[in-house]
């Protein structure tokens, strides 16, 4: 008798610490693939509307280099807190990079000019951002081959606009399904919260997305936690 109340005292002990370690991880308080920062000492976020009203100084005081900001979606979409959080992070000097959230049912010349219409062509910012992932209001009707050539058009008229390859961000799904072998000369933008970026091809990643939950002051909201892949020079080479 003793033994089994000992066994289920065991039992119910190691189901409350798994408990309350899967709710302090769910609550983003602890992460299993934190970048250590003497590796990674480059590190960011990137926000949107969904951050609410960011107070960018005290941001600023979390050692945060660069915030790469939601700017527009689709072929219409412009997030609204974005000139705001655009002019407020300039201020505070941390860096600047806007993105657009690519999605199916435009093509790629009218998400081009929606970003084009809404982000400065401003010196020594990052580069702009095209965010391709599954999900999003619109469905996947498209091929593969179609889906890429309005990518493709999205990217060069960024290029012409911005003088800046794209970064293009990418799920590991995603970059699976249509961009193994493609746009060699962009960055890539990683997402991955589990583990360290695994490349399925042969291909250096630039920035890094390990965290969705993170915690900062001056955001009352998750945050999502980025690292650059480089040294100092590396990262002042890129914005020019």
């Amino acid at each position: 008798m003793k033994k089994r109340y000992f066994i289920a005292k065991i039992i119910i002990g190691v189901s409350v610490f798994a408990l309350i370690i899967g709710i302090l991880f769910f609550k983003g308080y602890i992460w299993f693939n934190t970048p250590s920062k003497s590796a990674f000492p480059i590190r960011g976020i990137d926000v949107s509307n969904h951050q609410n009203e960011i107070d960018w100084n005290k941001v600023k005081e979390e050692n945060i280099k660069f915030a790469f900001i939601k700017a527009t979606e689709g072929g219409d979409f412009k997030d609204k807190r974005f000139n705001q959080n655009w002019e407020e992070a300039k201020k505070n000097n941390i860096d600047v990079g806007a993105y657009h959230f690519f999605t199916f049912c435009k093509s790629g010349k009218a998400q081009a000019n929606n970003f084009i219409e809404t982000v400065p062509n401003e010196k020594n910012n990052l580069p702009p951002v095209i965010d391709l992932e599954y999900g999003g209001n619109c469905k996947l009707t498209k091929t593969k081959k179609e889906v890429l050539k309005e990518i493709k058009v999205f990217e060069r008229l960024l290029f012409e606009q911005y003088k800046k390859k794209a970064i293009l961000y990418v799920t590991k799904n995603f970059h699976r399904d249509f961009l193994i072998g493609e746009f060699p000369d962009n960055p890539i933008w990683y997402r991955s919260i589990f583990t360290r970026p695994q490349m399925i091809e042969n291909r250096k990643w630039l920035f890094w997305q390990y965290g969705n939950r993170g915690h900062l002051k001056g955001i009352n909201t998750y945050v999502d936690l980025n690292v650059f892949n480089g040294s100092h020079n590396e990262y002042e080479k890129m914005k020019k």
